[in-house]
């Protein structure tokens, strides 16, 4: 009897790479199975961008409360539960604008107060910086002789100029606009003189061969080149000046938010310092915020060929 004995014929490298592309490694399984099934809606609309905005967010604000649930049980007390300080801003938003003498008004006026000064000493030091940051920026004469002095004052601490403001101007409320102003003008100067000298130099060869007057270097080159920096200045510049004006308010008095949370510490109303930690951060995130998007409608990218 002969029997017969069948061979299969040799697969080719096509074929092995093909078996691999159908059957995905056991590690490539189980990520795929780890992984969160995409959800699909029939209108076309995407959940998973939408659980990618809002679950990190609300994780990060449940272990802050978990955080702070913690350290109220661990100082018996002390500090406010997220609940009790919860109700306590309630009670303090549902009238925040009532005013029941001079040192004692609603946490909105406070805020409104805080928000004038600021106002005030940035936008002095924006008609000081700006154009200041641009001559720096322009002439190597003008730069070599303020350098130095920048670099000295712009370490300083801004509540070290509050002393001067006082002693100068005689009263609280134009020498926190001062400490303001003096902490708000180094920002603009620098990032304004930074954009001036990185404009590109066939720019100014264009201007010269024109033969533009300084004016329209300025307004028609400088200005639109400069105007991303500037704006990164400004919003530095805002940002200092929010933090510094509730120190300064502190040790100043009168209305403020930094007073205000100054005036609760003299009552021991936690809770109110609490609620004013949050009005603080809420306040500056806000002003961050549009500045960025002022600064993004003004930005540009270069198109690379």
């Amino acid at each position: 009897m002969v029997s017969a004995v069948f061979h299969s014929p040799p697969t080719t490298a096509t074929q092995d790479v093909a078996a691999m592309q159908m059957e995905p490694p056991v590690a490539v399984k189980a990520v795929q199975a780890m992984a969160p099934a995409h959800i699909e809606d029939p209108l076309g609309f995407d959940w998973n961008n939408l659980l990618m905005a809002v679950m990190p967010p609300l994780l990060g604000l449940l272990l802050l409360v978990l955080i702070w649930s913690m350290v109220s049980m661990a100082t018996a007390g002390s500090i406010p539960t997220p609940m009790d300080t919860a109700k306590q801003a309630i009670d303090i938003f549902s009238d925040p604008f009532y005013r029941k003498g001079p040192n004692d008004q609603g946490v909105g006026w406070n805020v409104l107060a805080s928000l004038q000064r600021v106002g005030l000493g940035f936008g002095l030091a924006a008609l000081v910086g700006i154009p200041a940051g641009f001559v720096i920026g322009r002439f190597e004469f003008m730069s070599r002789m303020f350098n130095p002095l920048i670099s000295l004052m712009r370490p300083v601490s801004p509540l070290a100029w509050l002393p001067i403001g006082l002693l100068v101007f005689k009263g609280a409320h134009p020498a926190a606009i001062w400490t303001i102003f003096i902490c708000s003008i180094w920002p603009m100067i620098i990032n304004t003189a930074v954009g001036v000298q990185r404009v590109p130099q066939d720019y100014m060869n264009v201007a010269r061969v024109l033969n533009l007057s300084e004016w329209k270097i300025v307004t028609k080159i400088l200005f639109p080149s400069v105007l991303p920096y500037m704006l990164t200045g400004v919003r530095l510049a805002v940002g200092t000046a929010w933090l510094v004006i509730v120190a300064a308010e502190m040790l100043t008095g009168g209305v403020g938010i930094g007073f205000w949370v100054w005036d609760e510490w003299n009552n021991l109303n936690v809770k109110n310092i609490i609620i004013a930690i949050f009005v603080i951060g809420i306040v500056g995130l806000m002003l961050e915020y549009a500045l960025i998007k002022i600064a993004s409608a003004f930005t540009y990218e270069e198109v690379k060929t």
